[in-house]
């Protein structure tokens, strides 16, 4: 790869970004239990911090999005790395459940927006030729952060209790220090900048289908994540009463799984094309779905979560190249962020419903996960061949044919 140190640099913030932020988002899912107990309510009742979250995140999209596109990739990708750092601090001094669902809800402002800042920043900085592989790398971004939150629940949990790992999800703002001096603002953005740009309304309005479907694709696409995951590390806690080693043991297998899942569709991606590689790693959760939830033993459960995640996150591993490509060359930073938290939007009831589901059948979190898991991957399977794919478009030129007044692909 003809790379410069400059690219390489944007590559590393960008899934150091996303790395971190999915660690402040996982190090929750880890201690709903406890913190039930310490409030003196049901698990269903904490996991609605988890929904809260994902609730928030396309407000945070279109928010830092809409300030990426105006004042730039790396001032905003600064800024949200701070605000989703100190609001994870925040959440462990919460004296109630109220306090700590307010404190949630304003995480996931911060960590909607930044997904597509980062993407975007990425995607219009490094060579085309590259982007599977490194769509692959920036969305490994997100198991790489489950696995730093299972190693820490699993080191530190029983010393520091629930609060002190909401204490440690303040050490990504460092980040900040490594943004501000070795990465350079997007070429594409700095092309953009010259022109004055339609409004967001405007240009979703006139991409309607693009963006109709994509919503639609991110619900799937999130239903199928959470619905793998979220309560994963609970089902392993309450279902088969692992002590916290084990479960850290389980969910670091898992998140491997997710890496290599990731890094290999969005390899391949390159060869077969988006949709074709999404197609098949969507399909690939079904063989694994028993193994995955009813398995009995470590070793098995373990296996069947690393299989189960390279279906999943193989799929994942393909969107964020997916999304940039497709997407207006105008509203880029704001667009594959906000389809992507719609998605999430609409499918934040996942952890309430998967938790009553399970506690409606006796704890049974087994029959919960493979109802979400294997129904949205069909879907997704059945859907993506119906969308568009923009492999390898420049992305800099088409910005300056935009600017030049010849608009952008509709």
């Amino acid at each position: 790869m003809n790379w410069t140190r400059e690219q390489i640099h944007v590559t590393i913030a960008a899934y150091l970004g996303w790395t971190l932020d999915a660690f402040d988002f996982f190090l929750m899912v880890f201690i709903l239990k406890d913190i039930a107990s310490e409030f003196s309510v049901g698990i269903p009742a904490v996991a609605f911090a988890i929904t809260l979250t994902l609730i928030m995140r396309p407000l945070g999209a279109l928010i830092f999005g809409r300030l990426a596109d105006r004042f730039g990739r790396r001032p905003t990708l600064m800024v949200n790395i701070v605000a989703y750092s100190v609001l994870e601090l925040l959440s462990g001094f919460s004296p109630n459940l109220a306090t700590l669902l307010v404190l949630r809800a304003l995480f996931g402002l911060a960590m909607g927006g930044e997904w597509g800042v980062g993407s975007a920043l990425t995607m219009e900085s490094i060579p085309p030729k590259s982007r599977g592989l490194v769509s692959g790398i920036l969305q490994a971004g997100y198991p790489s952060g489950y696995l730093l939150a299972s190693i820490v629940f699993g080191q530190f949990y029983t010393h520091i209790g629930w609060r002190g790992m909401f204490f440690v999800g303040v050490i990504p703002a460092l980040l900040v220090l490594y943004v501000r001096s070795h990465v350079p603002e997007s070429p594409a953005w700095k092309i953009m900048e010259k022109r004055e740009r339609p409004s967001l309304l405007a240009t979703l309005a006139k991409n309607w289908k693009l963006s109709v479907f994509s919503i639609v694709l991110m619900t799937c696409f999130n239903f199928f994540s959470h619905g793998s995951q979220d309560l994963y590390p609970t089902f392993l806690r309450e279902q088969h009463h692992f002590d916290p080693h084990t479960v850290a043991f389980i969910t670091i297998v898992l998140n491997v799984g997710a890496i290599v899942g990731g890094l290999t569709f969005g390899r391949i991606s390159e060869i077969i094309g988006r949709r074709r590689a999404i197609f098949v790693a969507a399909l690939l959760a079904l063989p694994f779905l028993y193994l995955w939830a009813f398995s009995t033993t470590v070793a098995m459960l373990a296996l069947g979560a690393f299989l189960m995640q390279i279906s999943v996150q193989g799929a994942w591993g393909v969107i964020p190249v997916y999304l940039n490509e497709i997407s207006p060359d105008e509203v880029r930073a704001t667009f594959p962020g906000l389809v992507y938290q719609l998605g999430n939007l609409l499918a934040s009831v996942n952890a309430v419903w998967q938790a009553k589901i399970a506690v409606a059948n006796g704890g049974n979190y087994s029959m919960a996960l493979v109802i979400v898991a294997g129904t949205v991957g069909v879907v997704i399977a059945a859907i993506i061949l119906f969308g568009p794919e923009r492999r390898g478009i420049d992305m800099t030129q088409s910005a300056r044919t935009v600017t030049e007044g010849r608009g952008s692909p509709a």
